[in-house]
């Protein structure tokens, strides 16, 4: 079922929007070489309990993951892309990092991923990340009243295609609100004109994510850390946006 969300509650989505952007440009400055994961773990949790606010992904059980998840963020390392574990490992130069992170503010939750070449950065690397903000800039362009999720997922793979990158549609994104995961899905390709019909009130993350030569994705034995098949390296950017009469509103920016 779909919950439409009125002014007032977007509004309070949007605190938790902004406490997720800023601890996500935390850990952009915070991420050099050297640096374990398990320290940008640590700061998340801190700055969670600090502002009194809930991790979506502590005792997260979905039924594709090996629950409960206990950490406050998803870090991911080159070819993994989606709910990396974080584990005991310092940032070697050239490293592709994903952050992922979900919270909820009195009620209401915001979620959004952001990935960032640590030190000395490939130009293959730099395409591949630039390729997922790009495609998230398309599809929010189109997340407008009277268009349909499937507007938003063909902007997405229309970019992906433009940088010759194949896209998985096993994960995507979502509804939120009061909780991280709500209807409906949104795929990283479809077909213009269909799929659910964008409307006011509407609140979902738009979250385009590549591997730079399959589509096709592995789970390590940690039942988290989702992967390349291939072994390629990913990128992954996210926001949380809400449908508006004037247009998307990105409740994740800084």
């Amino acid at each position: 079922m779909v919950e439409l969300k009125s002014p007032a509650e977007i509004a309070r989505m949007r605190v938790a929007g902004r406490f997720v952007a800023d601890v996500l440009a935390e850990l952009r400055d915070r991420a050099r070489v050297g640096v374990n994961l398990l320290d940008l773990e640590a700061h998340v949790r801190e700055r969670i309990r600090a502002r009194g606010a809930q991790s979506c992904y502590w005792d997260y059980a979905p039924s594709f993951g090996r629950g409960p998840f206990r950490n406050t963020v998803c870090l991911s390392v080159n070819d993994a892309v989606l709910h990396g574990l974080p584990f005991d490992y310092a940032l070697r130069d050239g490293d592709v990092l994903t952050m992922d992170l979900a919270v909820g503010i009195e009620g209401w939750v915001a979620d959004a991923a952001t990935t960032v070449v640590v030190g000395s950065a490939a130009e293959e690397d730099v395409r591949l990340v630039r390729a997922t903000e790009e495609a998230l800039t398309a599809a929010i362009t189109v997340a407008v009243p009277g268009n349909r999720i499937g507007d938003i997922s063909a902007a997405i793979a229309e970019v992906a295609r433009a940088y010759g990158y194949p896209v998985n549609t096993e994960f995507g994104g979502h509804g939120l609100g009061r909780t991280m995961h709500e209807d409906p899905h949104v795929p990283n390709d479809g077909r213009p004109g269909r799929g659910y019909g964008l409307r006011p009130g509407l609140t979902i993350a738009i979250e385009p994510w590549f591997a730079r030569t399959t589509d096709r994705i592995v789970t390590d034995p940690d039942g988290w850390t989702i992967r390349s098949a291939d072994g390629s390296r990913t990128a992954h950017s996210e926001h949380t946006i809400a449908i508006t009469p004037d247009g998307p509103q990105v409740l994740t920016a800084a």
